[in-house]
């Protein structure tokens, strides 16, 4: 067992890890989940040079894949013990196990959130072969894990999630400086926005705001009424246009919005590719959003982020990039005797617009003023 403690790493764990070209991390997630990881996998992409990274990943995280500068290869699979697993034989998931064995991987490091258990993915790991087998885990996981670490969450502690995925890798002898989450648009995507804004009379160049409303679950929304204040409010007091974002099912919620006479709003929901999304938000001055997926994005492509947040998973707040995380102190509640009749979590109805305007006024001050000293810098 590897010791939970930074630093105490066996010096044969190290070396067992560096000569270990070929990998294979392991995240049948969500995308924010795959975002997560990236300062992780930067760190063991360095640590060998000749070393060839393998993304194992959901359906839904494999479409980050193009987007992700130190990944080789993405592998979608949905694995039997997700919630959101479809339901394939038995046959077919030892047909995928077959095919898995025969990339030959060195090793594989599993990724979990703390309430994740790694020893499915181990026994996978295990039954293709995979000789290296690195996770968190909180049983003993006998010889399913060459590698492991006593997860020390959430009982004794708690760490942001992207921080968990570096300790997990340094413990493996793989370590980083730059620690910020990787997302990077193409040239054509960033172009394909660009026109975008320019038709709808928007210079990409200067101020405008991008507002997310949705979130993946329905009670840590913020409420319909107060997008539509939100956006009264800004339109006053910040008079810049703002783009609105969304999946397609999200759609009916944004159209739900009212927009105030002479406001200068864009819907672009269900318009836009993950790609294109992270290049409309990399242009953006900063972005307001209800859901963490693209406030990760957000981060990852270096824009400020106002989150609205009902704090249900404070270890998912955005990364590495100036931000202002806004909630109420129902959040230290329950979450579920919290949910009021409208559906909403209690934080989320009682957190204010004017509040929000407040953090976007305060935030654009300290991010612009930053960008013209970088700007009369250069």
């Amino acid at each position: 067992m590897l010791s939970p403690m930074p630093g105490l790493r066996p010096d044969s764990v190290t070396s067992r890890w560096n000569e270990a070209a070929h990998l294979l991390c392991v995240r049948p997630d969500s995308p924010e989940g795959v975002l997560m990881c990236t300062p992780a996998m930067r760190a063991l992409r360095a640590q060998c040079p000749q070393r060839r990274l393998t993304l194992l990943t959901s359906p839904a995280g494999a479409a980050l894949g193009p987007y992700l500068s130190d990944v080789d290869a993405v592998l979608a699979y949905e694995p039997p013990w997700m919630k959101s697993s479809t339901a394939a034989t038995p046959a077919a998931h030892i047909d995928w196990i077959a095919s898995l064995a025969e990339r030959r991987f060195d090793g594989a490091v599993i990724f979990t959130s703390h309430g994740q258990s790694a020893l499915p993915a181990a026994l996978l790991c295990q039954l293709a072969g995979i000789p290296l087998r690195a996770a968190y885990c909180r049983e003993q996981p006998a010889p399913l894990l060459t590698d492991w670490i006593a997860d020390p969450e959430p009982g004794s502690m708690l760490r942001h999630e992207v921080q968990r995925q570096l300790d997990l890798v340094r413990h493996l002898g793989a370590e980083i400086m730059d620690e910020r989450l990787a997302f990077v648009p193409g040239a054509g995507e960033i172009e394909a926005v660009r026109r975008r804004l320019r038709h709808a009379g928007i210079d990409p160049n200067a101020r405008w705001l991008a507002l997310h409303p949705g979130a993946a679950v329905n009670a840590r929304r913020y409420p319909v009424h107060h997008w539509s204040s939100l956006i009264k409010e800004l339109s006053e007091r910040i008079r810049c246009p703002l783009v609105l974002t969304g999946d397609v099912h999200e759609m009916g919620l944004i159209d739900a919005i009212e927009i105030p006479p002479g406001a200068r709003v864009l819907s672009l929901a269900g318009q836009l590719g993950i790609g294109e999304l992270g290049a409309l938000l990399a242009q953006a001055s900063l972005v307001v959003s209800n859901s963490m997926g693209s406030a990760h994005i957000a981060a990852a492509v270096g824009t400020p982020v106002v989150a609205l947040y009902a704090l249900t998973n404070p270890q998912h707040t955005p990364w590495r990039v100036p931000s202002r995380v806004l909630n109420h102190d129902a959040a230290r509640r329950d979450f579920q005797r919290s949910v009021c009749l409208q559906g909403h979590h209690e934080c989320m109805e009682k957190l204010a617009p004017n509040q929000v305007v407040d953090a976007v006024c305060s935030l654009l001050k300290q991010t612009e003023a930053y960008r013209m000293r970088e700007a009369l810098a250069d």
